[in-house]
């Protein structure tokens, strides 16, 4: 199979963004995610799926907790500093809910707690049990065909 053409056709599928957050001793560590899916309504069970060259890899197999942010079309900037593509303009500004790190200003935060993770090719799956919720109306940042894209009101 060729990657680059399997690279492109996942590439066709439209996501949201997220930015997945950790409290890494005493360290908020995070990465932009979009291999991110509901599991289960009962018990609320949430996946990621984590590359192994990430840091928050190795991070996210030593925490219990994490939080998931699903990003708002201006926040853009936040998902290319978490994704490594760029350097913070700012200073990123974060929430606490149910005492774990989600990004301020983001459509959904969940507080999550790791129930077990998979190893699946070169990626990590992490299922979590969200124990918190806060939702914020707005529109979401997607991603589709390798760029961010806004969608029409």
């Amino acid at each position: 199979m060729d990657k680059r053409l399997f690279r492109d056709a996942m590439g066709k599928f439209a996501t949201g963004i997220t930015v997945v957050t950790a409290d890494h001793q005493n360290d908020i560590k995070g990465i932009t995610v979009n291999a991110f899916m509901s599991l289960s309504l009962d018990p609320t069970l949430v996946a990621i799926s984590i590359d192994q060259k990430a840091a928050m890899y190795t991070i996210l197999q030593e925490v219990d907790t994490f939080g998931i942010s699903v990003l708002a079309e201006d926040q853009k900037e936040q998902s290319m500093v978490f994704a490594n593509q760029k350097s913070a303009d700012s200073a990123i500004k974060f929430d606490q809910l149910a005492e774990t790190p989600v990004l301020n200003g983001a459509l959904v935060q969940l507080a999550c707690e790791k129930e077990s993770f998979v190893q699946a090719g070169d990626h990590m799956i992490f299922i979590a049990k969200v124990n918190d919720i806060k939702l914020t109306e707005g529109q979401p940042l997607v991603y589709f065909n390798g760029a961010y894209q806004h969608l029409d009101k």
